[in-house]
């Protein structure tokens, strides 16, 4: 298949090829920007910006929905939406940029691998993940602050509110628990580094069950924005139309259903595991301030309660698991700070009220 017939498939409609000089002016600056935000990564600013001014890109008409820029791997080229001004380009073209320099294609120029999108011969594995890591590493890049936004009757505060909000937001989850290094350098580079990373301290099998549960959001939300294309376009309400429109509302069901169990997963998995490892006091305490610090990173519902709770249960254990280190049970030569333990014994407990204080005063709200 062509790229022309691909375009068209997307309802992509070439309008003008920007000119060598605008191609040249982004590839510098993002170049610059990619290197200095993300210094630790040893990339070589002059190579990347040869390897950037490379690039085709076009302005396009796009459809509804559409995301305002996309990159197309089999002619190395990104397309804008027509409606983007030229001062704002940059802006959108970090995330295509980064989806070029992240690309691993075959000697039959096929695309094999994406940062932390697999392509196989079957299917795609970690698309979610990927457009998720790549746009939160966009959003550092851009400077987007963060706001609270509200998608499918999920509200919680991130830095992508336009793009990919619901899968950012997971991911970064797990990018907190294990490290946004971890996760960018994987992005970047194309590795296993982050999955293998994220997959020792829960298990290969929790890692998969959350890839694919951001690809099914993902594809869910591509599924809505179809049908709402298809319902503008019609005239007439009928029947066909009604049952869209309940097909839109199952869809909202499922990514708000799917997010949260997801949620839940990446909470318990990992909080499980690292409290079995806890040996001395100062684990005690950061793992109590790893829990509770994740209420920042939290996707809430009407009437969500599993964080709080499984927040009350952790407290109650890690308080017997301290009692344990310090009748002597588990040892350390941590054992010297005894002097600081009562305060921070009372300090378990009274965290531990004000978190159940909390959940009846959101009950009583209601």
């Amino acid at each position: 298949m062509s790229i022309e017939s691909d375009l068209r498939k997307d309802g992509i409609e070439v309008i003008e090829k920007l000119d060598t000089l605008k191609i040249n002016s982004l590839a510098k600056n993002i170049s610059s920007k990619i290197c200095s935000e993300f210094s630790e990564f040893n990339l070589d600013e002059n190579n990347l910006f040869i390897k950037l001014s490379r690039l085709n890109m076009f302005k396009a008409k796009m459809p509804e929905g559409m995301a305002e820029a996309n990159y197309f791997y089999k002619n190395s080229a990104i397309y804008f939406n027509e409606h983007i001004q030229d001062e704002d380009l940059e802006e959108f073209a970090i995330h295509e940029c980064i989806h070029y320099i992240q690309e691993i294609k075959d000697k039959r120029n096929y695309l094999v691998r994406m940062g932390l999108c697999d392509y196989t011969e079957f299917k795609i594995y970690g698309l979610g993940l990927n457009e998720a890591a790549v746009q939160l590493m966009a959003s550092k890049i851009n400077g987007i602050p963060k706001e609270y936004v509200k998608y499918f009757g999920i509200s919680f505060e991130t830095n992508s509110p336009s793009y990919y909000p619901l899968e950012c937001c997971l991911v970064n989850q797990m990018a907190y628990l294990i490290g946004e290094n971890v996760l960018f350098e994987s992005t970047i580079n194309s590795n296993d580094n982050f999955k293998e990373e994220f997959s020792e301290i829960t298990s290969p099998k929790t890692f998969m069950a959350i890839q694919n549960a951001i690809d099914d959001i993902l594809n869910c939300e591509e599924n809505i924005i179809k049908l709402n294309n298809k319902i503008a376009q019609t005239n007439d309400r009928n029947k066909k139309i009604d049952g869209m429109l309940q097909k839109i509302d199952e869809l909202k069901s499922e990514i708000t259903l799917t997010f949260m169990r997801t949620q839940n997963l990446i909470i318990s998995s990992y909080f499980n595991s690292t409290f079995d490892k806890i040996t001395n006091l100062e684990e005690v305490e950061n793992y109590r301030k790893k829990l509770y610090n994740f209420k920042d990173y939290l996707g809430s519902t009407e009437g969500y309660t599993f964080f709080n709770e499984y927040y009350v249960s952790k407290m109650e254990a890690l308080e017997e698991k301290y009692n344990a280190l310090e009748n002597g049970e588990e040892i350390t030569s941590l054992r010297v700070i005894s002097k600081k333990e009562n305060k921070i014994l009372a300090f378990f407990r009274a965290i531990k009220k004000l978190f159940i204080k909390d959940s009846k005063e959101k009950e009583i709200s209601k």
